[in-house]
């Protein structure tokens, strides 16, 4: 996948995909196998709009988990700045600090946006949700924050209907 090409849904993930995690540790995509997974990329921490979706996430966690659904959460910003933003606000999911933009590129997230009159490079909101295989179930690019943790948890709650 190129920098601008994101994953549709079919399209399986990059399983050995390296993870950095905010308490120091990595994992991978595969080590989510045989789980749904939502992943989701923001631009940056301690900012209204990816506080307010973060929080969204974190008040369904045990919804999501109920359905067998991990979330982790991906930006550009530091293991330490992920640390101090999950402990700020209390997230009880992990947020994967992608500072060499690894992750965002596999899945096409960077993108320039314009800020203040300026074209610059960012991460496009989005939302992957992964079945229990590692193949993309649904994606939602660009996202637009209110209501979008609900609809990811109805679109999981679809998919697993008889």
């Amino acid at each position: 996948m190129s920098k601008t090409d994101s994953p549709d849904a079919g399209a399986r993930v990059p399983a050995g995909l390296q993870l950095p995690l905010s308490d120091g540790s990595t994992t991978t995509l595969g080590a989510y196998a045989g789980k749904w997974l939502v992943l989701y990329f923001y631009p940056k921490d301690h900012t209204p709009g990816c506080t307010t979706e973060g929080r969204d996430f974190d008040a369904l966690l045990p919804e999501f988990q109920a359905l067998g659904a991990e979330i982790l959460g991906v930006s550009r910003d530091s293991a330490k700045t992920h640390s101090n933003f999950r402990a700020k606000q209390g997230f009880r999911f992990e947020l994967v600090a992608d500072k060499e933009e690894t992750v965002c590129n596999a899945f096409g997230v960077i993108a320039e946006k314009n800020m203040y009159g300026r074209k610059v490079m960012g991460i496009v909101r989005s939302t992957f949700l992964i079945d229990p295989e590692g193949v993309v179930a649904h994606r939602w690019q660009p996202v637009k924050v209110p209501g979008h943790a609900q609809a990811v948890l109805d679109e999981l709650k679809a998919r697993q209907q008889p």
